[in-house]
């Protein structure tokens, strides 16, 4: 099976263990995942299967969304809820002031990833090295938060909620400690739904158990998307017969004897390449100084 197959992550699950269920239920060995989910957060997880998992690398659009609780007032080592508590404290903050500092958290921003966290340091996990009560300094990094938006504030509970999209690398429990710092009280994240990551949504999932129910009636490969539809923001282009067998055998194309020739591409611009019969052959790349449209990725 080829393609793609978008689950919607329960708690307590790893993404990994996702994997695990559907190799089990597929008899399928090729299979990956676009992106980590932390066991206690859930949604949108995107599933590659067989040759899908050669497009780990190419996938373009890398910006996600969540939907995120926080509670102020409380700081732990995880900057999560499941976490050791490490201060707690009296808070009083209005819902004015929780918007008055999400200005400082929007556009680009630095952002010190977390200690629990997959990141490498040395070539270790920043996670190993926090298991053994070892903190390390780590380097600040470049992300950007898109939007971030106060759904709703409880002053009494002194809890609320976030809807954020980001970009890749991005760690939303860090963004609600540094607003609780900013704050003066600290705060952790309660809760995290992914609600949209590489161009899907809550939409195209389906739950592990429907996964479970589809595959026992011999109806889940319904559920799989095309490997093409993690492409759709990138224009394409159609080619004739000879023009296709050529590109399918690793030949670059004249730019000049395909449509790309009437409209203005950029240098490095990446389309879609589809035959007469409308099929995914792969991905091309403009050459703009040679005029050509080379392989970026052969669909094969």
């Amino acid at each position: 099976m080829n393609g793609i197959l978008i689950i919607d992550k329960p708690t307590e699950f790893t993404s990994f263990d996702v994997i695990a269920v559907l190799r089990r239920l597929l008899g399928q060995k090729k299979i990956g995942h676009t992106g980590t989910l932390d066991p206690n957060a859930t949604g949108v997880l995107p599933i590659l299967l067989g040759n899908a998992t050669k497009t780990q690398d190419l996938i373009l659009n890398h910006d996600k969304s969540y939907i995120a609780d926080f509670k102020l007032g409380k700081t732990t080592n995880t900057l999560d809820i499941w976490g050791t508590v490490t201060s707690e404290m009296h808070s009083c903050v209005s819902k004015q002031d929780v918007l008055n500092v999400l200005p400082e958290f929007r556009g680009e921003i630095n952002q010190v990833p977390p200690m629990f966290s997959a990141v490498q340091k040395n070539g270790q996990r920043l996670y190993d090295l926090a298991r053994q009560g070892i903190e390390v300094e780590r380097e600040s990094r470049r992300v950007t938060v898109y939007s971030l938006e106060l759904m709703e504030f409880d002053e009494k509970a002194q809890s609320g909620t976030l809807e954020i999209t980001c970009s890749k690398g991005t760690y939303v429990r860090t963004i609600i400690d540094d607003i609780g710092k900013k704050l003066g009280c600290g705060a952790v994240m309660t809760a995290l739904r992914r609600t949209q990551a590489c161009g899907f949504g809550l939409d195209d999932c389906i739950t592990l158990e429907q996964a479970k129910e589809l595959a026992a009636n011999g109806e889940i490969e319904d559920c799989v998307k095309s490997v093409e539809s993690m492409f759709e923001q990138c224009g394409y282009v159609v080619v004739s017969d000879a023009q296709a067998k050529r590109f399918s055998n690793g030949g670059a194309l004249d730019i000049a004897r395909t449509y790309l020739a009437k409209i203005d591409v950029l240098d490095g611009q990446i389309f879609r390449v589809k035959n007469r019969q409308n099929e995914f052959l792969g991905l091309g790349r403009i050459d703009k100084e040679n005029g050509l449209l080379k392989i970026h990725y052969l669909y094969l």
